[in-house]
């Protein structure tokens, strides 16, 4: 899955366009480490998360969640911003998604290869769309507060919803870093008066303008 074809398609809610400063510097604090564990996902489930991220955002002619520290970021976000019914679904999403791997590939998510991951992802998120609208019911049955809880987790479900979750806050993550911004979308760092006809090359060369 290209990633073209992942930002062309994907269709960002209005809580990723507006970036908050202390999430924009939260962005901007993570940095490499060779040795890093999440503080909020358990250990198995960060390695998964960085497996996944590389397949969704790869490096190419521009950087990609590796080299950006999404991962980080995400799992950093995810323990100091998120709201506490964002943290509890997200974490129950990240360990279906755990169970549902084990189920695929009879191992345990943290022995898993990359081939695997890439599996995974284009399973759920390379979907027909009707099976994307089914997993998408699936998921509102769960939460919906007038049934009672099922005694099983529905793991494809959830592994859609986690995919989905993750890719999400990985494109907004992407567009929003600081590397991208400048050196990849179209940076004006003093924008001018608006002018409504202007040649494309003015206009950044077709690139989307950096928020």
């Amino acid at each position: 899955m290209k990633r073209r074809d992942l930002l062309k398609n994907l269709g960002l809610g209005a809580g990723y366009v507006v970036v908050a400063p202390s999430v924009f510097s939260l962005l901007q604090s993570c940095t490499s480490d060779p040795d890093w564990q999440p503080i909020f996902l358990t250990a198995s489930n960060g390695y998964a998360l960085k497996h996944v991220l590389d397949i969704i955002i790869p490096k190419d002619e521009t950087p990609g969640a590796g080299e950006l520290n999404i991962a980080q970021f995400i799992d950093s976000y995810m323990d100091k911003v998120a709201k506490e019914h964002e943290q509890r679904s997200f974490k129950a999403q990240a360990n279906a998604f755990a169970i549902n791997f084990k189920s695929e590939f009879d191992k345990d998510i943290v022995d898993g290869k990359p081939e695997e991951f890439e599996k995974m992802v284009a399973k759920y998120l390379g979907a027909e769309k009707e099976k994307r609208a089914e997993y998408d019911q699936r998921l509102s049955a769960t939460q919906d507060p007038e049934k009672p809880e099922k005694e099983e987790i529905d793991t494809e479900a959830n592994s859609y919803g986690y995919l989905n979750n993750v890719r999400d806050k990985a494109v907004w993550a992407w567009k929003t870093s600081e590397a991208v911004g400048e050196n990849v979308l179209w940076y004006d760092p003093v924008p001018g008066a608006y002018k409504g006809c202007i040649s494309l090359e003015e206009a950044g060369g077709g690139k989307i303008m950096s928020l």
